[in-house]
């Protein structure tokens, strides 16, 4: 007889894992340590992720309710409109597509508001600097009907470019050669009839140095011509060195430091501050963040340049812009506060309406309601 076994079916013999009454399994000797030893290595990660994700939370937090904090209040009596706006008009204007009768029906929006100035798209630049004379074909035709329509407000090319600075393709400032053809560009332009030339350069860094040396070369040009110099301008950092943290983090520095926005200021007649794509995720937050703009712009830009605060006239939903958040209402609000507390009675200043053809009635009734009534 096999003493080895018990005459129970082989389907009731015990397992060697089975769990014991007392909800315990049966170990070999020691098994247990590493288990605890993992516990305790998951608890302490989770201890560091927690405190990491609040380092990171609550100076967010703390900037989100600052900005919240800024969009109370009442703006200051007269913080309304000084008649130097401007407004952003698509190529549309230039190339063809648009005829006497659309003049008109511009004219007819643009009377009895703020509206100085008109950048006129008439690029883009090609990547070494140069412009084809057909990229503005019909822009002595726009510049005599407009002043027809809407005598006083001048005509501005706007031109621009992709920056090689965040990839392999682009326009490179750095060469000498780019930043001539630039200039001889510009001249092209100027002698075409427009009465200022208008630069946005994207995605352009905090201090480089070959752009203020570009402003130099063109405030020359444009004087020499009785023109404008304007430029689109980066947001200045909402925390001291800001775009130095964004920029090692993701690559994009995005905001200016406000001693290079002044720089960048003294050297033109105009800027125009690009105050939206602003990542905030409420109106509120985001009006709070124009007025912050809008003060920290200010206490850097000369009284002899025009400021002027862009306003979102467009529509979109993606990551950095909220078309519920961006509104008109609330940009003119937080630009309102931000002058109110900083320079109220500064008379060199007004706001960019960004962009002709996407805007909405809505945007054009909050834009005179709440600035040019």
């Amino acid at each position: 007889m096999d003493t080895g076994r018990t005459n129970r079916p082989e389907a009731e013999q015990p397992q060697e894992d089975a769990a014991r009454p007392d909800g315990a399994t049966t170990e070999p000797a020691g098994a247990g340590a590493p288990r605890k030893r993992a516990g305790r290595g998951l608890r302490r990660f989770s201890r560091y992720a927690l405190l990491v994700l609040a380092l990171l939370l609550v100076p967010l937090l703390t900037a989100e309710t600052a900005l919240r904090v800024n969009y109370t209040g009442d703006p200051a009596a007269g913080t309304r409109t000084r008649h130097r706006d401007a407004l952003w008009l698509g190529h549309a204007w230039v190339d063809g597509r648009k005829t006497d009768h659309d003049v008109e029906a511009l004219a007819g929006r643009l009377r009895g508001t703020g509206i100085r100035d008109v950048y006129v798209h008439s690029g883009p630049l090609e990547h070494d600097g140069t412009l084809p004379g057909s990229a503005y074909a019909r822009a002595r035709w726009l510049i005599s009907a407009v002043h027809r329509e809407l005598p006083g407000v001048r005509v501005q090319a706007w031109l621009g470019d992709k920056l090689a600075t965040e990839g392999p393709t682009g326009l490179r400032l750095e060469r000498a050669a780019t930043r001539a053809a630039i200039v001889a560009s510009t001249r092209r332009v100027l002698d075409a009839g427009f009465e200022g030339a208008h630069f946005d350069l994207e995605p352009l860094h905090s201090g480089d140095r070959d752009y203020l040396d570009l402003l130099d070369e063109l405030r020359a040009l444009t004087h020499a011509h009785h023109a404008l110099l304007s430029v689109a301008a980066h947001q200045i950092d909402p925390l001291p060195a800001f775009h130095s943290f964004w920029g090692t983090t993701t690559g994009h520095p995005k905001w200016w430091s406000q001693a290079y926005f002044g720089q960048v200021a003294r050297r033109v007649d105009q800027i125009a501050v690009m105050s939206y794509d602003t990542m905030q995720p409420l109106e509120s937050l985001y009006g709070g963040y124009v007025a912050q703009q809008t003060s920290l712009a200010l206490e850097v830009t000369p009284d002899s340049t025009d400021l002027l605060m862009g306003l979102p006239f467009y529509h979109e939903n993606r990551f950095g812009h909220w078309a519920h958040a961006e509104t008109v209402p609330a940009a003119v609000r937080g630009v309102r506060l931000g002058l109110s507390r900083t320079d109220a009675d500064r008379a060199r200043f007004g706001v960019a309406l960004y962009v002709d053809f996407a805007a909405t009635e809505a945007d054009w009734r909050a834009y005179r309601a709440d600035w040019a009534p």
